[in-house]
C-alpha cells in the first residue's frame, strides 16, 4: 500500500508521467511534448502554496471549526508523526509539529470542558519504537500542557484502526458520543472512519491552511507548498478510498 500511495502521489507521479511523456516522443513527437510539459507546469502549479490553496481550500471547508460540545462524553486525539532520537530531549521520539498542534488543541479543549481525552496511535512506519506515537503525544500533553489523559490506544497503523481500536475502548467506558481532534485536512476522512465505528462524531479540526493570507511568494514553487499539495492529496485519495470499502462493506452486510 505504502507503494501504491508513492507511486500515486506527487512529485514521484508526476516525474513517471514526465518518463512516459519521454518515452512518447519516439513515437508520437506532439504528443509527449505536451505530457511532459503538462507534467512539469502541474509540478510547478503544486509546489507553490496557491497551487496547494486549490487542493486543500475545499477539503478544509468540508469541516467547520467547532462551535460547541454539544453534550460530546470524550475527546479523541490522533496522533501525526514523530521526530525520532531528539537531542534537545535525551534523544526521545517527539511528536512532530501537526502531532504537537493537534496536542495543543486537545489541551485547551480538556481545560474547557473537562472531559477525558483519549490518544491514539500505534507504531508507525519505522517499526517498534521504544514507546508509541500515542505514548509520546500522552506524554506531551501531560508533562508540557498539564493536561490529564485516560486512555492510550496503541496498536493502531492508520486511520480506520485509529477509529475502530479507540472505539472498542470508548464502548466500555460508555462512550458514544465525542470530539475528534486532528487537523482540518485529515478531519472528513477521520470522521467518516469514527463514525463507521458507530461512534457520534463532532468534528474538532485545527490547522486551517486555507485561512492563511496569500501573497506574492505564494505563488513561487517551495518545498511547503509541495507538502500541503501531497498532504491534500493524499486525503482525497483517501477518502474516495475510505468511501469505497465502507460502501462495499455496508453492502454485504446487507
Amino acid at each position: 500500500m505504502d507503494v501504491v500511495r508513492m507511486l500515486v502521489l506527487p512529485p514521484l507521479s508526476l516525474f513517471l508521467l514526465y518518463g512516459a511523456g519521454w518515452i512518447l516522443r519516439f513515437w508520437w513527437l506532439r504528443l509527449g511534448r505536451i505530457v511532459c510539459g503538462g507534467a512539469l507546469a502541474l509540478l510547478f502549479v503544486l509546489c507553490t502554496n496557491a497551487g496547494a490553496w486549490l487542493l486543500l481550500r475545499p477539503l478544509e471547508n468540508l469541516e467547520p471549526p467547532l462551535e460547541s460540545a454539544n453534550g460530546a462524553q470524550a475527546i479523541v486525539v490522533l496522533s501525526a508523526g514523530r521526530l525520532e532520537n531528539s537531542p534537545e530531549y535525551g534523544g526521545l521520539d517527539i511528536p512532530d509539529y501537526i502531532g504537537l498542534a493537534r496536542a495543543r488543541y486537545a489541551a485547551k479543549l480538556q481545560r474547557e470542558t473537562g472531559l477525558p481525552l483519549l490518544v491514539s496511535g500505534g507504531y508507525g512506519k519505522t517499526g517498534k519504537r521504544d514507546i508509541s506515537l500515542a505514548s509520546g503525544m500522552a506524554h506531551v500533553l501531560q508533562e508540557d500542557f498539564a493536561t490529564p489523559v485516560q486512555w492510550i490506544e496503541d496498536k493502531s497503523d492508520n486511520t480506520a484502526q485509529n477509529a475502530a481500536f479507540s472505539a472498542a475502548i470508548l464502548r466500555q467506558a460508555g462512550v458514544r458520543r465525542i470530539l475528534l481532534v486532528t487537523d482540518a485536512m485529515h478531519m472528513r476522512r477521520s470522521r467518516v472512519a469514527f463514525a463507521h465505528e458507530g461512534l457520534e462524531v463532532i468534528g474538532a479540526p485545527t490547522l486551517f491552511f486555507s485561512r492563511e493570507r496569500l501573497e506574492v511568494l505564494d505563488f513561487l514553487p517551495g518545498s511547503e507548498g509541495l507538502r500541503r499539495s501531497r498532504y491534500a492529496a493524499h486525503e482525497w485519495l483517501g477518502m474516495a478510498w475510505y468511501g469505497l470499502q465502507y460502501a462495499l462493506a455496508r453492502a454485504f452486510r446487507e
